[in-house]
């Protein structure tokens, strides 16, 4: 499922999404707030420029958008359908969803949008 050359792959472990050799963020761990969207310019193995054109993760904010809507509409049927909470209550749930996975939802949409425009490279780095 996770296999090298796997978009999937590339998307889950913000691996580079050329060589998929190592991380396109400067700190790995999306807990560390601060480092959340720090990237590498280039990969160090390949050469791949993270930031293809100027401004180019504004596009990642759409994809943002709708994770954050799929997250909500997920979160209001676990609470509500499964476990029967009131709106206000399912409300809350959504909220408190959004916030705990904001990071993981930042990060994810941008290795999203990167793998929409490059693809898998198996002689990327090799000269």
């Amino acid at each position: 499922m996770l296999k090298k050359g796997s978009k999937l792959n590339s998307i889950l472990t913000g691996s580079c999404p050329k060589c998929q050799k190592e991380s396109m963020y400067e700190d790995k761990n999306p807990l560390h707030l601060g480092k959340v969207l720090k990237m590498n310019e280039n990969c160090s193995h390949c050469g791949f420029k993270y930031q293809i054109e100027p401004s180019f993760f504004y596009g990642a904010m759409y994809v943002s958008y709708a994770l954050n809507v799929a997250v909500g509409i997920a979160a209001f049927i676990v609470s509500f359908v499964f476990f029967g909470a009131t709106i206000e209550q399912s409300f809350l749930a959504i909220i408190l969803t959004l916030v705990v996975l904001f990071p993981f939802v930042l990060r994810l949409s941008r290795n999203l949008y990167i793998n929409m425009f490059v693809s898998y490279d198996p002689m990327a780095g090799r000269e």
